[in-house]
């Protein structure tokens, strides 16, 4: 199939539109045609629908790009809360009393809101106990439910965007390999679950600056990402929380890590790290434009239970 250009597939597409039709002709799985189909989709933001099955209407859960053009205010930016059922932590919290401290233009979930621990492709440790996805699911819901709705008070023509992550695509991976004949059907993808938020792969909040989930790797990954991208990034996934500015012949920019909306040491990471210390921290970051350029980053951390720093200051959330 690697040999099989874009061009090619959509020729095939066009004139079998049967994902094993085409799997017999190239001597291939049938699960990789539609592994291959969905990321062409992806790619050409368009539907490749299978014979007799009629689209008439754009396709809205394809994640692509969201232009916030923002030139004076407040964004923020969380990112992997990894959501567990019952628990409210304190990063989350702060993110709430921010929210309503800021009343930002775009409140921003930087990617895997969402853990699917159940559903990873990596085997149980042990005989742990995870949630089940519906577990996760009401968690997922409830904490962004209250996110959307403080938000809206605060602001009430707020942007509401989620940046998919790699764990937010567990959700419909496990879907598309195993049952793909539910494609199109309401409730398969996680975006149904959200409908308040517009789920992208990258945001701009200006030309300059770009928020998506991850790029680069590595202790120097937010130096990586703003030296290569060319423009401030701010992403996640790594949980490190921090910024590292960059200087060239065209002036300053950031590479930001939004932390970790999660505990450090919370339920969900104890197996998978064996409690191992981590180069983590949890809280989230604060964008302030002004005239449309990005002023220097600001970070909330969290400080002890029920507290969190930020701009020299413990308050209590």
């Amino acid at each position: 199939m690697a040999k099989l250009s874009d061009k090619e597939f959509l020729e095939l597409w066009k004139t079998h539109q049967s994902a094993s039709i085409i799997a017999k002709i190239m001597d291939m799985d049938v699960r990789s045609i539609h592994r291959r189909r969905r990321n062409i989709e992806l790619k050409q933001q368009q539907v490749l629908p299978p014979k007799n099955v009629v689209i008439n209407v754009k396709r809205t859960d394809n994640p692509a790009k969201k232009e916030l053009g923002i030139e004076n205010g407040v964004v923020i930016v969380f990112s992997d809360a990894h959501f567990h059922p019952n628990i409210h932590t304190t990063a989350y919290k702060g993110l709430l009393w921010a929210i309503k401290e800021f009343q930002p233009k775009a409140v921003i979930a930087n990617g895997d809101i969402f853990d699917g621990a159940s559903i990873s492709r990596y085997p149980r440790i042990g005989w742990d106990s995870v949630p089940s996805v519906i577990q996760e699911l009401k968690a997922c819901d409830i904490a962004m439910g209250e996110i959307e709705e403080t938000a809206k008070k605060a602001r009430h023509n707020v942007n509401l965007v989620w940046t998919l992550g790699n764990h937010d695509a567990r959700f419909e991976n496990r879907l598309a390999a195993n049952a793909p004949q539910y494609e199109f059907v309401k409730g398969f993808s996680l975006k149904d679950h959200f409908p308040a938020w517009h789920p992208c792969w990258a945001c701009w909040a200006t030309d300059n600056v770009v928020i998506k989930h991850r790029w680069k790797g590595g202790i120097h990954a937010t130096h990586n990402n703003t030296v290569n991208a060319g423009v401030s990034m701010v992403t996640g996934h790594l949980h490190s929380l921090k910024v590292t500015p960059f200087n060239d012949y065209n002036g300053t920019r950031y590479g930001v890590d939004t932390g970790t909306l999660a505990d450090t040491d919370g339920v969900q990471f104890e197996n998978y790290l064996e409690l191992s210390p981590t180069n983590w921290r949890s809280g989230f970051a604060v964008l302030t434009f002004h005239n449309g350029k990005l002023l220097f980053p600001e970070l909330v951390m969290k400080w002890e239970e029920g507290q969190v720093e930020f701009r020299g200051k413990i308050y209590d959330v």
